[in-house]
């Protein structure tokens, strides 16, 4: 397939997949996508929310509903102080949710317990209050992750990894949903296109989680799976490559489908091959790379139209040996090129002033020296801090020197 954009990758799949039975409105995809358009005064300027663990928000399990609320808020008003346009919140960190789902039990991360109604809808709250003041909320997803332990007993009764356990594979010190049954993903999609649908959110988001990290000395066990679904592939990563790439490219159908304008973003991370692997690959020397360890193509995915935007993760320093943000950045930049894929760069705010980081992160001029590179390069649409918690502290000043270098008012997001 060509470089078509995503609007002419949607018209054309949506009777293909609907052929395969993949629920949707085909009726309202044509037009529901759209191109990159590039204007001097819009930019992405986002600041990821993470809710597992209670990283960033809950700032712990159990909070009374009101204390919930005040604690969301004021991350939302955080972004405004810093001249942000989006947030960015995880609502669907652990097969969980949060938002009344009919597929998946209450996140515990609002009551300390899985399933527990939290007497509110942080989600429905979230949307409301972020378009009161300006600011875009995109619904952050993880596709596949079940929990971060290996015990189903943990789980709620009626959880579906409980009715369903053949759906699920211990990884890690975590479960997880098995990407290579059909049922799977399906069942995963349809959980998160209830969100698209019930609520007037921004964009569908994804991070880089889709078949696991890898773990030195596991196995994710899905030989079996392999036998029953991976007929026609040379070998079991090419099976799994096509196992994503499927869930990519039927979202990517069934949002638009779901809700009119919506669009879809994915924050892979930032190296898919080193050019020592693949001569396409970037001058890098990471020990992961997303095509062979977490069999995600982030670059054909890119190449095809699948997204709207794409926010590599480019965690590292400039100058950083192994992974150059001065060599990733032209990189993506070409990738994106021609594609009508806007592309923003995810940036390790997180890594500002800590203590445990290199001396380039120490500091508070690193970042804003990454934006003022980032600006010699056409394709670049903004960028995305993560996250929320240092967005607020600013351990280092890093994010304050980023708004008084960079952002001296608000702009809006691309269209």
């Amino acid at each position: 397939m060509g470089r078509i954009g995503r609007r002419g990758f949607v018209a054309t799949a949506a009777g293909a997949l609907a052929g395969l039975g993949v629920a949707g409105d085909a009726a309202a995809i044509p037009g529901a996508a759209r191109e990159a358009r590039h204007t001097s005064n819009r930019a992405f300027r986002a600041m990821w929310l993470a809710t597992v663990t209670q990283r960033d928000w809950p700032s712990k399990a159990g909070l009374t509903a009101e204390q919930q609320r005040r604690e969301l808020l004021a991350h939302l008003d955080t972004a405004v102080a810093r001249r942000l346009n989006t947030v960015v919140l995880q609502v669907r960190p652990a097969a969980d949710a949060l938002w009344p789902s009919p597929y998946e039990p209450w996140s515990q991360y609002l009551t300390g317990v899985q399933g527990r109604d939290p007497g509110w809808d942080p989600l429905g709250t979230a949307v409301a209050e972020a378009h009161r003041r300006g600011l875009e909320l995109h619904a952050w997803f993880n596709p596949y992750r079940v929990a971060l332990h290996t015990d189903p007993s943990r789980l709620v009764a009626d959880h579906p990894a409980r009715q369903h356990p053949e759906w699920v594979l211990p990884y890690g010190g975590k479960l997880y949903y098995n990407p290579g049954i059909p049922e799977v993903r399906a069942f995963v999609q349809d959980a998160m296109i209830d969100a698209v649908r019930r609520y007037e959110i921004d964009a569908v988001h994804f991070d880089d989680y889709f078949y696991p990290y890898p773990v030195a000395g596991q196995t994710f066990d899905d030989d079996e799976t392999f036998e029953t679904y991976g007929g026609g592939f040379a070998d079991k990563a090419a099976w799994r490559r096509d196992n994503i790439d499927r869930l990519v490219r039927e979202m990517s159908v069934r949002i638009p489908a779901a809700r009119r304008g919506v669009r879809f973003g994915i924050s892979p991370f930032a190296v898919w091959r080193n050019a020592a692997t693949d001569p396409s690959g970037s001058d890098t020397r990471a020990g992961v790379q997303t095509y062979d360890d977490l069999h995600a193509d982030t670059r054909t995915w890119v190449r095809r139209g699948w997204i709207d935007h794409v926010v590599p993760q480019v965690y590292w320093h400039i100058g950083f040996a192994a992974a150059d943000y001065a060599k990733l950045l032209p990189w993506w930049n070409e990738t994106v090129r021609g594609t009508g894929v806007q592309l923003c760069i995810g940036e390790a705010l997180y890594k500002a002033g800590d203590p445990a980081q290199p001396a380039a992160w120490q500091d508070p001029a690193e970042l804003s020296r990454h934006l003022t590179l980032a600006a010699g390069y056409g394709e670049v649409r903004g960028h995305f801090f993560f996250s929320a918690k240092e967005v607020g502290a600013d351990r280092n000043g890093a994010m304050a020197r980023v708004v008084a270098d960079h952002y001296p008012g608000r702009v809006p997001p691309p269209r």
